[in-house]
């Protein structure tokens, strides 16, 4: 009958098969989304789809799990004498459970707070290392051919041309063959385990990069933040003289690790050529060389950091310029609405309502935790707007506006908040 209900093992192994593709294309799709390799060229076209579809997927992968549930018992039941595909069962099932869950907190990250975000993306990115090699390993050793077992033993017998003499001790052992020793290793295991240590080689450096940096800060507490400044690729003499809160590093210390997330490729700055514009519907319009931009009054200031994309550096130490004596020393016009924020790398920009760039902590900062902010994060000068994610806080700035109409900045036009409030 054309519409009875799929037999039991058919519900599984379409449950299986969908869960496969759902899988291999989130993969696909979140690999595109973290590989700095295509991060830059993916940002300026396809991000925010590709995004979109991996979100989708994501909550396709929950459907699948709510459409097992009622069959879990049963297929328990069913593999009960079989400790191997009940292991895998439980492994794949954390797997998909805690992508998922982690998956939706990153999702909905304004509605959680920085800490939850923060604990999300490391468990997404954690099960993503172990989870992506497995399944491909699952999945590879259990195509038909590597299913198949292989013969443990070499037969030989005596060719049946030759005529042997039918003595009584021959006739004894006639119509039996003789077996060799099974190989200490046959084909479909030699493929197996070439496999297991094929990805363990291609994954593992990534992965002991990305626990040492990510991982190892956030669980201990270690201070992380920045790259030294020796690794320094900027040109910028001389280094600012930091406060005396900065020399001590009133904040502690950051906790956490930025990440390194551009546009385009990243600039390189000189004092000799560098300069910082304050300009459009101002009095008093300015232009500061850098030895000029490093004389005017900083002050210095503890908050945390937030990305979007989930990860958090805490009790971050800057010293700047508040912004708001910038625009006081300017002058703004009345009829000055927003304030447009230009990057260095000539592409990025983003924009604050008047009175989002006079809050008191929005800074322009040049000194993080004491040391000159490194070229990979934003310095000489960046943007910092604590309360705001930190898409808006404008890496390599070099310029300010003020306008008298909203401008939609770099994310925005690809779908990000204009307002990037963080839920604290």
């Amino acid at each position: 009958m054309s519409g009875r209900k799929p037999g039991f093992g058919r519900q599984l192994a379409d449950l299986h098969r969908w869960n496969g593709w759902i899988v291999l294309i989130l993969t696909i799709t979140g690999l595109l989304l973290a590989w700095g390799a295509v991060r830059g060229w993916l940002d300026g076209h396809f991000r925010n789809p590709v995004k979109q579809i991996h979100i989708i997927l994501g909550v396709l992968s929950g459907v699948l799990i709510l459409l097992y549930i009622p069959l879990m018992k049963r297929h328990l039941k069913q593999i009960r004498q079989r400790p191997k595909q009940k292991g895998n069962l439980s492994f794949v099932m954390a797997l998909l459970v805690g992508w998922l869950l982690s998956g939706i907190v990153l999702w909905q990250i304004r509605r959680f707070p920085p800490e939850w975000a923060n604990g999300a993306l490391l468990v997404h990115d954690l099960l993503t290392y172990v989870g992506v090699p497995y399944i491909i390993y699952h999945s590879v050793t259990r195509i038909k051919w590597m299913k198949k077992p292989e013969r443990r033993a070499i037969k030989t017998s005596e060719d049946s041309s030759v005529p042997v003499p039918r003595t009584p001790e021959i006739a004894a052992h006639s119509g039996s063959s003789r077996e060799e020793p099974a190989p200490w290793i046959n084909r479909r295991q030699f493929l197996k385990y070439s496999l297991g240590a094929a990805l363990t080689v291609a994954v593992a450096p990534t992965f002991f990069r990305w626990l040492t940096s990510n991982a190892g800060s956030s669980l201990t507490g270690v201070p992380g933040g920045m790259k030294e400044v020796s690794d320094e690729t900027n040109r910028m003499l001389p280094n600012p003289t930091p406060l005396p809160d900065s020399v001590n590093v009133v904040g502690g210390g950051a906790k956490g690790r930025f990440q390194v997330y551009t546009v385009t490729p990243l600039p390189t700055f000189d004092s000799a050529t560098w300069s910082f514009t304050i300009n459009g519907l101002v009095e008093k319009p300015a232009n500061w060389n850098w030895e000029q931009f490093l004389a005017l009054a900083r002050t210095v200031q503890v908050s945390d950091f937030h990305c979007v994309t989930g990860w958090s550096v805490y009790k971050n130490t800057w010293e700047g310029i508040p912004l708001s004596a910038l625009l006081k020393q300017a002058g703004v016009k009345s009829t000055a609405k927003h304030v447009k924020f230009y990057s260095g790398d000539g592409v990025y920009t983003d924009t604050l309502t008047l009175e989002q760039a006079n809050m008191d902590d929005v800074l322009v900062a040049v000194l993080h935790d004491g040391k000159p902010i490194h070229r990979d994060y934003g310095g000489p000068v960046r943007l910092i707007v604590p309360k705001m994610y930190a898409y808006k806080s404008v890496k390599w700035l070099d310029r300010i506006e003020l306008i008298d109409k909203e401008h939609i900045g770099y994310w925005e036009q690809r779908g990000y908040d204009t307002d990037a409030w963080v839920n604290v």
